[in-house]
């Protein structure tokens, strides 16, 4: 056998052979461009017809850093290639070296509009694997959170979604309101985003009265800017003409793919966890699951905007059961012991706390030490849990070996799932309605790269 055929043979078993390297740590590849040679390097006797685009990774257009590789053939897509990876940190793997609260901290970095879902669906796995019951108040608390987290997301939505359509107006006034979302977060938690304010356990501290009363002017203030956003966007023959029969992807559709969340819903079916299979008692509130029958982009829009209509009567409900008592479990071993504390420099806990922590007991010391630094232990065992992101069902599968730290966490990310939905709704129409269509779907980068 000549070497030229067994180099061949060795080719075919493997594609990247030619430029796989042997080191002292095993074979190494180097692969390159391997998308674009496909397609530009296509021996299709058609391919002189065809035009090859490349289409991000920035805003505006692909809602995020997303690239798509489309193939044109005059005015027509007629393929489409989502590149993703560009936001990739490794979340997931990176907690398998932290602690169970630490958890927290690198979840809530996964879909960044929507940090209190991330975080509630992990703590809720946590929480299943221990065996433990929150307090009343804390899960009113989670419950006020993940309201104003979706409205503040769909908010994010409104703003480049009108401004990928052209309507940079929709952009200003829809940050306008999250803005106001954003200060009352600060005032709850000491931060606007990425808060890791829901532990396993409970909630990081409690909700000021300061913060209540900021929480009842929003709801004074948001549903006139509502009805503003419906009279700016609704009344646009322009947003019609470019939003109604576009990206058309209907319910079986949606099923086939795994879509859900507004997606789902504006193709006629009235699927919300929060409704479908309750948690955090949301079985307790009165709200409707808002629905469209379009299966478009319009109806996506409409979707959403009803949605935040919904969320400020849940919030409502909220505030009037909301009663004092306690927002962590009582049992040491796992709530958290230091409660924010901030010192007169604004930076690190105040000196009456740190005094308070350094004159107790030894023991007490120690424990506050171990726990921190440590973490607590969590039962051997797998579980699934999930809830209603704005996005759609966002689920958390959590293992524990039995020690401090998770043996593996894997997020069921909506956005990762509703994207490849993209070819679908978007193959045989227009380029510009690749665009209208792929914010639709409402893909945040971080939570499909994560």
């Amino acid at each position: 056998m000549t070497e030229h055929s067994t180099s061949s043979r060795a080719s075919a078993k493997d594609p990247f052979a030619a430029t796989a390297r042997d080191t002292t740590e095993g074979k190494v590849y180097t692969v390159t461009g391997g998308d674009w040679d496909t397609i530009v390097g296509s021996d299709d006797p058609l391919h002189h017809e065809k035009l090859v685009i490349n289409m991000g990774p920035q805003h505006p257009s692909t809602h995020g850093v997303l690239r798509l590789v489309l193939e044109m053939e005059g005015e027509t897509v007629t393929d489409v290639r989502p590149v993703i990876g560009y936001l990739h940190t490794g979340i997931e793997k990176n907690m398998e070296y932290r602690t169970w609260t630490q958890g927290s901290t690198f979840v809530t970095r996964a879909d960044y509009l929507s940090p209190i879902a991330n975080e509630t669906v992990y703590c809720l796995a946590v929480e299943k694997l221990l065996g433990v019951e929150i307090t009343e108040r804390a899960r009113l608390i989670r419950v006020l959170m993940l309201e104003l987290n979706r409205i503040a997301s769909h908010l994010v939505w409104f703003a480049t979604t009108g401004m990928e359509l052209g309507a940079t107006t929709m952009m200003i006034i829809g940050f306008r309101e999250r803005e106001m979302i954003l200060e009352i977060f600060e005032l709850i938690t000491g931060l606007r985003m990425n808060m890791a304010y829901v532990r396993p356990g409970g909630v990081a501290q409690d909700v000021t009265q300061e913060a209540i009363d900021a929480i009842r002017e929003f709801l004074k203030v948001m549903p006139q800017r509502l009805k503003q956003y419906e009279n700016l966007m609704n009344g646009q023959p322009v947003l019609h003409a470019r939003t109604k029969g576009v990206a058309y992807l209907d319910v079986s559709g949606c099923l086939a793919l795994g879509v859900t969340g507004p997606v789902l819903r504006s193709a006629g079916l009235p699927w919300d966890l929060r409704k479908t299979m309750p948690y955090l008692g949301y079985d307790e509130f009165d709200f409707e699951v808002p629905t469209e029958t379009t299966c478009d982009v319009y109806g996506r829009w409409m979707v959403r905007w009803h949605e935040c209509q919904e969320s400020l009567k849940i919030i409502k409900q909220v505030l009037d059961r909301l009663e004092p008592g306690p927002v962590m479990v009582e049992d040491k071993k796992i709530a958290w012991p230091a409660q924010l504390a901030i010192g007169t420099d604004g930076m690190g806990n105040s000196l009456s706390h740190v005094a308070k922590i350094m004159g107790q007991s030894m023991e007490a010391l120690i424990h506050h030490f171990k726990l921190v630094t440590e973490g607590f232990r969590v039962p051997a065992g797998q579980v699934y849990t999930s809830i209603e992101s704005p996005r759609g069902e966002i689920g958390c599968h959590a293992v524990s070996d039995g020690g401090t730290r998770p043996y593996r966490v894997h997020l069921r990310e909506p956005s990762f799932v509703n994207l490849q939905a993209l070819p679908a709704i978007s193959e045989g129409g227009l380029l510009a309605d690749v665009v209208a269509g792929g914010a639709s779907l409402d893909p945040v980068m971080g939570g499909v790269d994560r």
